[in-house]
């Protein structure tokens, strides 16, 4: 198809063009869908290739439709993970569903521009809805306010923007926050992007189950405040990215009552567990935080990107943010929520609606089994690696997450953490499944997340049966080598 581009139409397209268009996206998604299971999860790809084949001068004239879509689906689309994959248990999946990407589409073909009341009333209310949702699922009080934001970084940011502006006034001289090892990176980096170094932060050491110890936290504290520091700060886990531990809850939630300290929970990953019953004993206490984050493109199935984050007073996060300049003087005039009162954007789109649409749609119900079915999973590769003796489980199954280590022969088991990385970088080459590394204790281990309600039992077991197979054959080759 080729577009017929007059020079009195600019960028338009025809009505039968635009059809057309659509149609083409369309089958491309399905059939990609359709064909998903049967794709490697992952290639691996040398750069200079890439480069060769993308590496372009910017066209002049535009070139025919085909020719782009069928460019896209085999230089581009061809050559990323896919990480909504039945089998791609690395890092954290992003398992989506298509009526959130319809959604997407939806928000991009009407333009949505979700800064202000003034530009979309219907759609800021739809986002006001969603997040009530969302405050009702973890018990947070009518007070609460919250905006949907690109993920669990900038979520994170914003709430420690409140907890600065709320506990410090601004002013981070002697200021001290607390989180333990396990803590996601983005926590750190939203601290410095705020002005805060590092003596400003007191990392932990994890205990045995990779938790904020909170007997040496309060140590900590009395120590800082005995030295005439300022603790404001406490950030709690709620599954973490490396185990899915989730730190005492209750007891740190006691502990900043007592010591008048903002409560962050960062929840991005294991939050949404709490639509579970495991779920919900594990995270008993998420009710009482300042902050929570949460990232629907995770464990709610959403389609990158969206995050969000629930502050308990609401008239914080505007505090925080709101600014009025005149160029703005329009919009209020309109005494209604203005989420760029609320947040670092003005320009931001319409994220709520594949959630709201998603949940509309499936109903919560359908959420709530395949939140549970997903920490099921997880207990199902924890019980299969336990069957062979090939495999030690380091951490057990917990919220959707389990790490495991290579048992090499005798002779070889210092070589345990070299076997791992080298699965991993194996298992992306083979490309039939999708799993990650971490360091435990200063160990190399290897992860499964298993949040995908794509993925089946026998879908863990060839992945552990392939994963033990690459195993020995990296055993076989250290074995030569050595001979």
């Amino acid at each position: 198809m080729a577009i017929d581009v007059k020079p009195d139409r600019y960028l338009e397209l025809s009505y039968e063009e635009m059809k057309e268009l659509g149609y083409k996206v369309v089958d491309v998604i399905v059939e990609h869908l359709r064909n998903l299971r049967n794709k490697p999860v992952s290639r691996k790809v040398d750069y200079r290739e890439l480069k060769k084949l993308l590496h372009e001068p910017i066209p002049e004239e535009g070139e025919d439709l085909n020719l782009v879509l069928n460019r896209l689906k085999e230089e581009v689309f061809e050559n990323i993970m896919y990480l909504n994959h039945p089998r791609f248990f690395a890092f954290i999946p992003s398992p989506s569903n298509f009526v959130s990407v319809m959604a997407d589409a939806l928000v991009s073909g009407f333009n949505v521009f979700a800064g202000t009341w003034l530009e979309a009333p219907a759609a800021i209310e739809v986002e006001m809805v969603t997040i009530d949702w969302l405050r009702r699922i973890f018990n947070f009080p009518d007070t609460t306010k919250g905006i949907f934001v690109s993920g669990g970084s900038v979520a994170n940011l914003i709430a420690l923007a409140v907890a600065r502006h709320v506990k410090l006034k601004d002013e981070i001289e002697n200021a001290v926050i607390y989180f333990s090892d396990q803590t996601h990176s983005s926590i750190e980096r939203g601290l410095r992007i705020l002005g805060f170094k590092r003596e400003h932060i007191r990392r932990l050491t994890s205990d045995d189950n990779y938790r904020l110890p909170s007997l040496n936290l309060r140590r900590e504290i009395a120590k800082d405040r005995l030295n005439g520091r300022r603790p404001f700060c406490i950030v709690a886990n709620a599954g973490t990215t490396n185990t899915g531990a989730v730190d005492p809850l209750e007891e740190l939630a006691d502990l900043c009552n007592e010591e008048d300290l903002w409560l962050h929970i960062d929840g991005a990953y294991g939050a949404a567990s709490i639509l579970s019953d495991k779920g919900r004993f594990l995270l008993k206490g998420i009710e009482r935080a300042d902050s929570l984050t949460i990232d629907p493109h995770k464990w709610l199935f959403q389609p990158y990107e969206i995050g969000c984050v629930l502050v308990r007073d609401g008239d914080q996060l505007r505090e925080t943010f709101q600014i009025l300049p005149e160029y703005l003087e329009d919009v209020y005039k309109v005494r209604e929520f203005n989420p760029c009162d609320y947040g670092i954007q003005l320009t931001r789109s319409f994220r709520a609606l594949k959630l709201w649409m998603s949940v509309k749609i499936f109903g919560l119900k359908a959420f709530r089994k395949a939140v549970t079915r997903g920490i099921s999973l997880a207990e199902v590769a924890e019980k299969i690696l336990r069957e062979s003796s090939k495999w030690e489980i380091v951490t057990p199954a917990q919220l959707g997450i389990v790490t495991f280590s290579y048992v090499p022969e005798s002779g070889l088991s210092e070589k345990a953490d070299l076997i791992n990385r080298r699965i991993v970088e194996k298992s992306i080459e083979d490309g039939f499944a999708m799993i990650s590394s971490t360091v435990l204790r200063g160990r190399t281990v290897l992860r499964m997340c298993t949040i995908n309600p794509r993925t089946t039992e026998e879908d863990i077991g060839k992945t552990i049966e392939r994963l033990e197979d690459i195993g020995r054959e990296i055993e076989e080759e250290l074995k030569s080598k050595n001979e």
